[in-house]
Formats: structure tokens, C-alpha cells, sequence
């Protein structure tokens, strides 16, 4: 097999972008455009991918890690210049080159592939991504012959009227021949207006030397989209979104209503689970099958099982066993664990606390830096205090265990199994099991009070 490499050109810094965040990292579905761009590479089996940085170098690495290697283009001086930092870490070798920017997130592995085809088949130097633009206005266009072998990359602005009227575009991604490029790279001169080396001018020395160039033309248009602002950022999400919803409809999940419906690049969901409108599905969540969520939910980087319930709540880093009830309106934080059969009913909120098989808090309670054992009743307005004003501590509730209505649990405490809490307490000291603990003032009824206070204001 011949090596493949890729370089990826996420140096610029996105002025139309008008943002303190670079560029290739403004995300679209939830994960920065120059990732979709590397894991759309990385499914192409390449020995080595080069990400050329600039603006924002530093964070663009936290983002890809060791995904790629990185080379620095100090100076944004135009594409072919940024392929130019590459030549330490490619000139030399021996195989196929993909030229790729990293603000193009639709772009597919599929279409990548197919253009490495066709630059194979036809023992090209070098190839260029076409498409077909409706309104090409500011592309270069392909001019090819009568046999559609290419003859040349105009540049819009040095187009005749004859070629303005074309409509295949050069998209800005290429294959090359790696030693014809980094060779070609040599001669490139930045004799032009912007005072910029070019990377079409590659093309156009290849073609000189009488080396085959060829072109592969995807029927997709939306795929080659550069963001280079917020509204083509936005075209680009509507489309991801799109693309994402479809995938998984057809993979066996109904969405009620995709066009009001958001998941991340990266979830996962089984079949037969039906989503409802104004869900947001974020980050890498992985929901199982035959589950309801939404409408309005909210689930990020959360491991949900199979035939939840999950309404009106948002539930984030967190994990979610089966024939679970959430909601509606309840709040499940990171680090917490909801096992099987287990109901978190309206306005209740738990943060890193486990919840095991069968418990259940139906309404109005905080949950937090609590292990609560299995088939626990924990009663309207039952709180765990865990914080004391600098230290969080543990609550733990045994198995079988009631609290009533309006508890107040003061960690560190733990409640036995079997034990009950009566309704109003405030529970300082350890209950043991199968024990009844009451902690609240006997009540003190004053007859005939409101008709002695009436006199006295008189």
C-alpha cells in the first residue's frame, strides 16, 4: 500500500470570525471544526498527519493531543507557505499527500478517499477536489478539455467571461504526489498583490512539467464549505446537525422532530430509543435502546441504559442504569451514579452520590455527596447537608431505609438499613438500623392566642 500522509492548515486566525477564540477550534455539534477534520483523516490509515499552527497554537495541541504532529507557521504568509513548515517532518518521502483546511468540518473521509482514488488511477502528480457552486463567485475554477482531462486552476480574477461561467470549483483540498510537492514548493514565489505563496501555484508548476493534474469532483458542495465567519458556522451546523440526526434515525432512533433536535458528533444512541423536541445531546453521551427522552433534556458525556425515562432534565458526567424515571425538571450532576429502577422525580438535584437499585426521592430534594442503598424512600424535601462551609461530607442511608418528609440529613451521618427518619427531622447523629429517630420540637398549640393578640393590639 502506498503511505499516506496529510497536512492540515489551521494556522490562520479567523479575523471575520471576530472572536478571542481561533478559529479551527469554534465548534460545530459540540467539537471543534479541525477535530472533525482529524478524525475524518484518521479513518484513512495515514502514517503521518502534520497540523500546521499558528494563532492559538498552544490550544489547538490541548485539543488534538497526540493525534497529529505539529509544525508552527510563525508568519501567516498564504497556503503554500504553510505547507512549506511541513518539509521537515514529510520532504523525502515516498507516497500521497492530502492538503486539507482545517475549517472545512463537512468534509468526509468517503470524499477523501475517492480523491486519492482518482489521483492513483491516474497517476497524477497532483489532484484537486472539485465541486459544482450554483454561485461560484470568488472560487478558482477547473477549465478542462474536451476529453475532461484538466487544463488549468483559474482564479476568479483572472478569469474570462468564458470561464467565469463554470461552475466546477477548486475547493482548496489536494492529493500530491509528496516529492513532486515539497519540489514544487521550491518554486513558488509570492509575486502577486497579497505578497502571498499560493498553493494553486503548485498545481500550476506540476502542470508545467508536463505531470499529469487531475481533478475529482464531489457531488457534494456542502462538504468543501470553509467557515471563515459566524453565519457560514452556522450553515455548517445546520448541516452537521442534519447529517448527525439522519445517521441515527436510520441507524433506528426516532427523533420526533430532528429539526429541533441536537447531538453531538460523538453520542451514541441504540434503537428504538424516540428523543423529543428541544433535546440537546452533548459531548461523548452514550444512551442504550428503547429509551424516552426530552422533550427539553439536556444529557452531556452520560452513560444512559436501556428503556429510561428521561423528561424535561438535564443530566451531565454522569452514569444512568435501565427502567429509570428522571424528571420532569430534575438535575442530575457529575460523578453521580442512578442504578436500576431507581426514580429522581420533579425539582429533585443529585450531585456526586450514588443511587442504588429501587430508591427513589419523587420530589423537592438535594442529593448530594451521598451513597444511598437499595429500595430507600427518601420523602419530599429530604436534603442531604453536606457542606459545612469548607469541607463537603458523606451521607450514607442503608438499604430499606425511610425518610420523611422534610428531613434534613447533617453528613457526616449515616442512617441504617430498615431504619426511619420521622418527617421534620434534623439528623445529626449516626441512626442504627431498623431504629425510628425523631429530631424535632414537640409541638406547643397556645389556645384562644389569635383572640388575646387582637385584644392586645386594640
Amino acid at each position: 500500500m502506498i503511505n499516506r500522509y496529510a497536512v492540515i492548515l489551521a494556522a490562520g486566525q479567523g479575523t471575520r470570525m471576530k472572536s478571542k477564540l481561533y478559529k479551527v477550534l469554534h465548534p460545530v455539534c459540540g467539537k471543534p471544526m479541525v477535530e472533525h477534520v482529524v478524525d475524518q483523516i484518521s479513518a484513512l490509515d495515514m502514517k503521518k498527519i502534520v497540523t500546521v499552527v499558528g494563532h492559538g497554537a498552544e490550544t489547538v495541541k490541548e485539543h488534538l493531543g497526540d493525534r497529529a504532529q505539529y509544525v508552527l507557521q510563525e508568519e501567516q504568509l498564504g497556503t503554500a507557505h504553510a505547507v512549506m513548515q511541513a518539509e521537515d517532518a514529510l520532504a523525502g518521502e515516498k507516497g500521497i499527500t492530502l492538503v486539507v483546511c482545517g475549517d472545512t468540518p463537512l468534509i468526509t473521509s468517503e470524499t477523501m478517499q475517492k480523491l486519492i482514488d482518482e489521483h492513483v488511477s491516474l497517476n497524477a502528480k497532483a489532484t484537486i477536489l472539485t465541486a459544482k457552486a450554483e454561485d461560484p463567485t470568488g472560487y478558482g475554477r477547473i477549465i478542462r478539455n474536451a476529453e475532461g482531462t484538466v487544463e488549468r486552476n483559474v482564479e476568479h480574477k483572472d478569469a474570462s467571461e468564458e470561464e467565469l461561467a463554470v461552475k466546477e470549483i477548486n475547493t482548496g483540498t489536494y492529493c500530491f504526489d509528496n516529492e513532486a510537492l515539497f519540489a514544487a514548493l521550491k518554486q513558488v514565489n509570492n509575486d502577486n498583490v497579497q505578497g502571498e505563496y499560493y498553493l494553486p501555484d503548485v498545481v500550476e508548476i506540476i502542470q508545467k512539467q508536463g505531470e499529469v493534474v487531475a481533478a475529482y469532483q464531489t457531488p457534494s458542495f456542502d462538504e468543501t464549505m470553509g467557515v471563515n465567519d459566524r453565519v457560514a458556522l452556522s450553515q455548517a451546523e445546520k448541516i452537521m446537525k442534519r447529517r448527525i440526526n439522519e445517521k441515527h434515525m436510520r441507524n433506528g432512533v426516532t427523533l420526533i422532530d430532528p429539526e429541533n433536535t441536537y447531538i453531538s458528533a460523538d453520542a451514541e444512541i441504540g434503537n428504538d430509543t424516540v428523543i423529543y423536541p428541544g433535546t440537546v445531546i452533548l459531548g461523548a453521551a452514550k444512551i442504550g435502546s428503547e429509551n424516552i427522552i426530552g422533550p427539553s433534556s439536556e444529557i452531556k458525556d452520560s452513560t444512559i441504559g436501556d428503556q429510561n425515562v428521561i423528561k424535561q432534565s438535564v443530566v451531565h458526567d454522569s452514569e444512568v442504569g435501565s427502567f429509570t424515571n428522571i424528571g420532569p425538571f430534575a438535575h442530575i450532576r457529575p460523578s453521580s451514579q442512578l442504578e436500576n429502577n431507581v426514580k429522581i422525580g420533579n425539582f429533585v438535584e443529585v450531585k456526586k452520590s450514588v443511587m442504588a437499585e429501587g430508591s427513589k426521592a419523587s420530589h423537592l430534594s438535594y442529593i448530594g455527596d451521598a451513597e444511598i442503598g437499595k429500595n430507600v424512600n427518601l420523602g419530599c424535601g429530604s436534603i442531604t447537608v453536606n457542606y459545612d462551609g469548607k469541607n463537603k461530607s458523606l451521607t450514607k442511608v442503608g438499604d430499606g431505609a425511610f425518610i420523611g418528609c422534610n428531613s434534613n440529613l447533617v453528613a457526616p451521618v449515616t442512617v441504617g438499613a430498615g431504619a426511619y427518619v420521622a418527617a421534620g427531622s434534623t439528623i445529626t447523629e449516626d441512626v442504627p438500623s431498623d431504629a425510628l429517630s425523631i429530631a424535632r420540637s414537640r409541638q406547643t398549640t397556645k389556645e384562644n392566642y389569635v383572640q388575646k393578640l387582637n385584644e392586645k393590639r386594640k
